[in-house]
Order: structure tokens, then sequence, then C-alpha cells
């Protein structure tokens, strides 16, 4: 709701007009003379209520309704003129009840802009209420709200393949899990947690992510999914390390828990991890055959997945000499398709995988 600093007759009006009252009744609702609320119209921004007057206005204000807010906000703003706006004693006191709505609404389409790889969008929803609210401004409906957008945010950097540094993923998922400790949400702090031990992954510290995913797969503030993609992911981070064998069985684990689950797409993502941890160890037609899964059984058809999808079938084909021009064809796509939707960290494992097919001891899994 709206809080006015210093009540002049304009407020006074504004406040009137909102209410819907004549100016005898205006007067009488506050215990006035009609001569005094008759002053204040004629003079507005000329004049200002006594002190005792002022709190007699706080108090008709903040007894009001929220559409009588949304009228007093309105009428305020067509009767200032840019000139005396930028003096308006008048602020928001943080988001309406509508406003909360509104700010769900948009993360719910953010959720779906950054499923489609659309980051302009997505970045614009989320500026949209994280720069226009304040964390100690919030109650704690609010800071449940910024600390979704503050996360989603995340999503977004490491997609984009920003990961460390002060405006990465990183930053954002530690920002938002701080929020969610503060308003005590374990599951939501537990989410973050996975999505940090993902961020040191993808900067490189195989080893850490992987004993950071193993103690989040059997983390009861989880979900069983959430549960199930930590354990596929011990199997992701060993497997670059080189750990294909026991990678490959953590895996086939996480597989069938999404199976049980019904997650087709899950499912799907897990046929193409398992699908470079035999192409890591050297078993090419079951690399082949997984990949072949991966990339009919998904339900999910993003940009982002075409690309991981892709880029897993080049380096399986590049892998054999028979197959390494198909396999340059595919990365080559891939390729295109990060570069149209400005997904870096794919580029880059595109670059990476391109260059150590060319290199003297072959290809290898990155």
């Amino acid at each position: 709701m709206a809080t006015v600093h210093q009540w002049t007759g304009l407020e006074a009006k504004a406040l009137r007009l909102a209410l819907r009252l004549s100016v005898r009744a205006f007067a009488q609702q506050l215990g006035l003379a009609v001569a005094t609320v008759s002053k204040w119209e004629s003079k507005l921004a000329g004049t200002e209520p006594r002190p005792d007057t002022q709190a007699i206005l706080d108090t008709a204000l903040s007894r009001a309704d929220a559409a009588v807010h949304l009228r007093f906000e309105t009428l305020l703003s067509e009767m200032t003129s840019p000139l005396t706006s930028a003096r308006r004693r008048i602020a928001p006191s943080g988001p309406r009840a509508w406003e909360y709505e509104s700010w769900a609404d948009d993360l719910d389409r953010v959720v779906v802009a950054l499923s489609r790889q659309n980051f302009t969008f997505a970045d614009s929803l989320l500026a949209r209420w994280l720069g226009r609210f304040k964390a100690p401004e919030l109650d704690e409906k609010g800071l449940y709200l910024f600390a979704r957008s503050t996360a989603l945010l995340g999503d977004l950097k490491r997609d984009q393949g920003v990961v460390l540094g002060p405006l990465s993923a990183q930053y954002s998922y530690a920002g938002a899990r701080s929020v969610f400790t503060q308003l005590d949400i374990p599951r939501r702090v537990a989410q973050l947690d996975l999505s940090l031990a993902v961020v040191t992954e993808m900067s490189g510290e195989l080893e850490s992510a992987a004993r950071n995913y193993e103690t989040l797969a059997v983390d009861d503030r989880l979900s069983r999914r959430d549960r199930a993609r930590a354990r596929l992911w011990v199997g992701t981070a060993l497997s670059k390390d080189g750990n294909h064998e026991y990678a490959s069985r953590v895996m086939q684990a996480a597989t069938r828990d999404f199976e049980d689950l019904q997650e087709p797409d899950d499912w799907s993502v897990a046929h193409q991890k398992l699908a470079l941890a035999a192409r890591g160890a050297g078993d090419l037609p079951q690399a082949l055959h997984f990949i072949d899964i991966a990339r009919h059984c998904g339900t999910t058809e993003s940009p982002m997945q075409r690309v991981r999808l892709d880029t897993a079938l080049g380096h399986i084909l590049l892998s054999d000499t028979a197959t390494r021009d198909d396999g340059h064809l595919v990365l080559g796509q891939a390729a295109k398709v990060a570069a149209q939707y400005g997904l870096v960290h794919q580029l880059r494992s595109i670059e990476g995988i391109k260059a150590m097919s060319e290199g003297p001891t072959g290809p290898r899994q990155r």
C-alpha cells in the first residue's frame, strides 16, 4: 500500500476522489470543517494540513481498501505535472496483493521462457520485479517470490554459461539460498544446494561436485525426483573424470528411478549421459544404442536439449574413423543452434570436443 510522507491539498483531493466522496461527505468522515477541505482543494500543493490533520489523513488512507489505493495513486499521477512529480512525497511501502499475483504469474512465464531458451524475455521479466523491490521491504510472501526470482536468474545465467563471478549463476544461487534459509524452507535450500553443485561441476571441480551430489542423492529434504537427478549427476561428474564403469552403474540406478517416477524427459537425459559414459569406456555400439533411445524417447524438444543430444551424438560419431565426417556435420549443426540461442557453455563443449578429436591421443569425453 502507498504511504504519503507529507500531505498537501493535492494528495487530500486525490484521496477524496479515490474514496468517491463529496467535499461535504469527505469532511464529515475526517471530522473536519467543510471550509478546511475546500481550502485544500483550492490551493492544492500550495497548502499543507496541520500535523494533527496529517495523522487523520494517514488513518483514512490506511483504512482504505486496495481498490481505493489504486484509484488514489492513479489520480495522483494524473494530477501531478512532470515538474512536480520529482518532488512527490508519496512512495510505495511494498507490493500490493495483486502485484504478488502478477509476480507469481510472471515467474511461471519465466520458467516457460527458459525452457525455450528465450533468455532476453526471461531476463526482462525477472528484472521487472528484482529491480522494483528490495528484500528488506518485503514480507514473507514477497521474500519467497524474491528468492524464487533470484534462483531463476541463476538458472538463466547457468544456461548462458555465466557460471562464476559477481553476476553469475553461483552468485544468484547463493543469494536465493540465503533468503530461503531465512524463510526456513528446507526443500528450497536443498534445491539450491543441488544447483550450486551443478555450478561446481560446470566450473571443472569434478571431484567436489561428485561428493556434493552424493550427499544430496540421499538428502530427505529433496523430492525423490531431485534425489534421482543428484544420483544421475554423480555419474556425470565421475564419467567426466574418467571413472566410466562406476559412473554407468550409478546412472543406471537413476534411470530406474526415473522410469518408476514416470519422468520421460529425465529418463531420456539419463540415456544421453549413459551414452557418453559408454563412449568414454570405448563401447561405441552401446553408446549408439543409448543415444538412440535418448533421441527418440524424450517429450521435450527444447533448443537446449537438441543441442545436448546432437553434441553427444557427434561426440560418439567422432570416436570412430568410419563416422568421423558425420560427427563433424552433427557437431556443426549443434554449434549453429547453440550460437543462435546464446548457449555459451554448450558452444565451449562443442569446441572442446572438436579440439580433442584432432589431438594425438584421439577423442576423450568432456
